[in-house]
């Protein structure tokens, strides 16, 4: 997490600058404009803070997908709220009610984001803020071993926490009418609801790249 926020920190800086220079000669600013927008990309996801020794995780690739509004507080900062479906999810191997498994779990979040932006110039938003995120649909694929139908719908149905609390950052590039977004997130919730489920306990995080179009 430390390494892929120095890396778009990094980035940022030294494109800021070349933006800039580009801006001086271009001579447009919209940074005080209300703008929406579109975007779609990737998540690449896994689990921290897991406890038991037979759990293991995998990173795993998802989708994302949703809408964005930019409102300006100003020329160099503002509100960005965003609405996005968003796959998250790990693989893991380990054992489970005595049997071992090999599984992949895709769990389907709607999450709204509400971002605090720093536009140092037109072209790159700086964004941090909590993010709330509400579990619509989890899939467990089993692979191996000799988990049961049974223990699988057990495993399936514990007692998960659907509503999540959770903190994510990054930065857009705006190029024209263009947005790419690179960002990092993670849950500060547990996903184990009210601390009677038998999974494992663990905390969701992701990385997060989207290319977007700015109405």
């Amino acid at each position: 997490m430390k390494r892929v926020i120095m890396v778009i920190a990094m980035i940022t800086l030294s494109t800021t600058g070349a933006l800039a220079q580009t801006e001086e000669k271009t001579g447009t600013d919209n940074r005080s404009k209300i703008s929406l927008g579109i975007k779609g990309g990737v998540n690449l996801s896994n689990v921290y803070d897991s406890e038991g020794e037979d759990f293991v995780a995998d990173s795993k690739i998802g989708f994302a997908i949703g809408g964005f509004v930019s409102i300006p507080l100003g020329s160099y900062f503002g509100i960005q709220p965003e609405v996005l479906f968003s796959q998250k999810g790990f693989k893991s191997t380990g054992t489970f009610l005595g049997s071992t498994y090999e599984m992949t779990r895709t769990s389907n979040f709607i999450d709204v984001p509400i971002l605090v932006s720093f536009k140092p110039v037109e072209s790159v938003s700086i964004l941090f803020g909590p993010q709330f995120s509400y579990l619509t649909k989890q899939t467990d694929n089993f692979k191996g071993g000799t988990i049961s139908a049974t223990q699988e719908e057990e495993f399936s149905n514990a007692n998960l926490r659907k509503n999540i609390f959770g903190l994510t950052g990054g930065v857009d590039f705006n190029v024209d009418q263009m947005v790419i977004g690179l960002r990092a997130g993670w849950d500060v919730s547990e996903n184990n609801g009210d601390g009677t489920s038998d999974t494992p306990r663990y905390k969701n995080m992701w990385y997060q790249a989207t290319i977007g179009y700015r109405f």
